[in-house]
């Protein structure tokens, strides 16, 4: 990268670490103010920070995109779009209108304190941001010539102090900027690559024709298991966040409708420019690079820079969320369950969390080295622990009892956990050939469909 380039990279950092400190939470500050912002999200702050939010993985979408073409968005788009349709018509409303803080919140209100303690150590697990830790310290190698390590530490320490300093408020800041920067830099990169090569048939004439089909040439059952994994979107902590901190139950829903429609043309800009890398880089080493490259070959100096911001505020606005639900739920979720403490100590124990939970994401970064392989671990454990419990926790009457809610989140993620450790145990791979969240998913609807009953409504 030129000079100029990198320049515009660090007036992003710095402007970034201004909107996250303008504002600083106050130490005596609520549990809702701290963790929600006060409840006060409008609905073009809600699509910007949700938006931004769940879409970190954008290395491992270049990767898959240049691997498998289309079928990235089939992979990694479609079966997250139907979910969170789901999530919107279904949960989104109810979810507000209890006027709770997380899932925890939810799963002790209606199954009582050991299975909200079970559901917060999953969500905890889950809301570490491991895998896009990886891709921070990838960037930065590949943006400045760091070490891995480097990039890691400065990646994850940048991402965090805001966090630190002020709260949600702070991060739904910095999301607004980092939305349109995003989506600004990918939409550069497309039209200077169809200005220059073409459209549809230049890239046709040079990508491998299974880049066109559905399954771009993996196996059925390849493909198939990422709706599997899409289930977690069901109980995804920043869905969840979000819906809780929103102005109005109307917010939340109409929020994650607009969310999806964003998500949608984003992918479709993301995987047209994996194509064209792929066309024009036919012989690229390492694929998690395919961004990168590609625009360090057809950007001009300038823009060459607004394209790297791009990938990076992609990346970091899902760091800085993440590690802060992983925070809030250390706080709110397992240590104010465990010992008790005053509202007025929440920032204080939050912030407690904020550190240990960072300190776990570099670990599983560093350990890890794919985000596609961690996305993959988490949600083949996270997802069968967590959906039954939480939707019927707010949806329809037929629901466990405390006791077996918190059974079916132990043993189903706990099979599932196994089942993921036997395709590293065994050289031949999964035992029986089975992926590992569906062992899982069998035994909670199986706990489900034969111990769970009528109950009466809930809020």
């Amino acid at each position: 990268m030129h000079w100029i380039d990198h320049g515009i990279v660090i007036l992003y950092l710095a402007v970034q670490m201004y909107l996250g400190v303008s504002r600083r939470i106050r130490s005596n500050s609520s549990a809702a103010e701290l963790i929600l912002g006060g409840r006060a999200l409008t609905l073009p702050a809600f699509v910007a920070s949700l938006v931004s939010t769940y879409y970190g993985g954008i290395l491992g979408v270049g990767e898959y995109s240049y691997k498998y073409g289309i079928s990235n968005w089939l992979v990694l788009g479609v079966p997250y779009y139907v979910a969170a349709l789901v999530f919107a018509l279904f949960l989104a409303r109810k979810a507000r209108e209890t006027e709770l803080l997380t899932i925890p919140d939810r799963l002790d209100q209606v199954y009582g304190r050991p299975a909200a303690l079970a559901g917060a150590s999953v969500v905890f697990l889950m809301a570490i941001p491991g895998a896009y830790i990886v891709m921070l310290g990838v960037l930065f190698q590949m943006l400045f010539g760091w070490p891995f390590w480097v990039g890691v530490l400065f990646g994850t320490g940048f991402s965090t102090i805001y966090v630190f300093l002020g709260g949600f408020k702070a991060l739904v800041r910095n999301d607004l900027f980092q939305f349109a920067l995003m989506f600004l830099g990918f939409a550069v990169l497309l039209i200077f690559l169809f200005v220059t090569y073409g459209g549809p048939g230049y890239i046709a004439a040079n990508v491998p024709a299974s880049h066109f089909t559905w399954h771009g040439g993996r196996t059925t059952w390849a493909v198939a298991v990422w709706y599997f994994i899409a289930l977690t979107t069901l109980t995804e902590p920043a869905f969840f966040q979000r819906c809780y901190a929103a102005k109005t139950p109307r917010v939340a829903r109409r929020g994650i409708i607009l969310s999806i429609c964003c998500w949608a043309l984003f992918d479709f800009m993301t995987t047209s420019c994996g194509l064209y890398a792929r066309a024009l880089l036919p012989n690229l080493a390492d694929p998690v690079a395919a961004y990168p490259t590609l625009a360090s070959q057809v950007l001009p100096v300038g823009i060459s820079g607004i394209f790297a911001v791009a990938m990076l505020v992609t990346v970091m606005s899902t760091v800085d969320s993440y590690s802060f639900i992983a925070a809030s739920t250390f706080s709110n979720d397992l240590v104010r369950r465990i010992r008790p403490f005053s509202e007025v100590q929440i920032t204080r124990v939050t912030r407690i969390g904020l550190a240990v939970s960072t300190l776990l994401a570099l670990a599983v970064g560093l350990f890890f080295k794919s985000a596609v392989d961690i996305w993959y671990a988490f949600g083949s454990v996270g997802a069968p622990a967590l959906v039954l419990p939480v939707v019927s926790s707010f949806v329809g009457r037929r629901r466990f009892d405390g006791r077996t809610a918190m059974l079916s989140i132990v043993l189903s993620g706990s099979v599932s956990l196994i089942w993921y450790l036997s395709g590293h145990w065994n050289r031949s791979g999964y035992w029986l050939g089975i992926e590992p969240i569906l062992p899982g998913l069998a035994l909670s609807l199986l706990l489900y469909l034969l111990l769970a009953r009528h109950r009466p409504e809930l809020p």
